[in-house]
């Protein structure tokens, strides 16, 4: 029998400030890629031709309880990498009790912060939508994914994806 490894314990960092005790969740960003279906003489049916990441683009989303001012001081910022974010996870499988460091990096910036509702003696949190441009996933040291929209890479397990392709233009 064996068991999923699920999320214990995460914390999360914005330009290497920790929001140990504020951070209540974490909407890591879905990773998706345009697609567009190709039909051409002697095919049976349509193939989805690959032409790089989706439009809608690399996003996370976290809330904080309470009032953290770094992302509001941040909010502006002209940089489209001028914020880095950590999200630090263990995940652990309950039938073995093997734990696994899980690591996702984003440079961006803030596009939206959501301040929610205020009411006296309610609970208070904000959240902060962030349009990213560069994304590493790394679990027990090892990079699985690795995104730098900015720099033209893309590399998923060790193979660099757009190699060929920078060196075919001069990159």
């Amino acid at each position: 029998m064996a068991l999923p490894k699920k999320l214990k314990h995460m914390n999360m960092f914005n330009d290497g400030n920790s929001h140990q005790g504020e951070a209540k969740t974490v909407t890591l960003p879905n990773l998706a890629r345009k697609m567009e279906s190709f039909r051409a003489g002697g095919m049976d049916g349509p193939v989805k031709v690959d032409l790089g990441h989706s439009d809608d683009g690399i996003q996370l989303s976290y809330t904080l309880g309470g009032w953290s001012l770094i992302a509001l001081r941040q909010y502006g910022i002209t940089r489209a990498d001028g914020v880095m974010l950590r999200f630090m996870g263990s995940v652990q499988r309950d039938d073995t009790g093997d734990a696994s460091a899980v690591e996702v990096v984003v440079r961006g910036r803030h596009e939206e912060i959501s301040f929610g509702d205020a009411a006296p003696g309610e609970d208070t949190e904000h959240e902060i939508t962030v349009t990213c441009t560069y994304y590493k996933l790394t679990v027990d040291g090892e990079v699985i994914i690795e995104i730098d929209l900015l720099n033209f890479v893309f590399i998923v397990d060790g193979e660099d994806l757009l190699a060929a392709h920078r060196q075919n233009i001069g990159l």
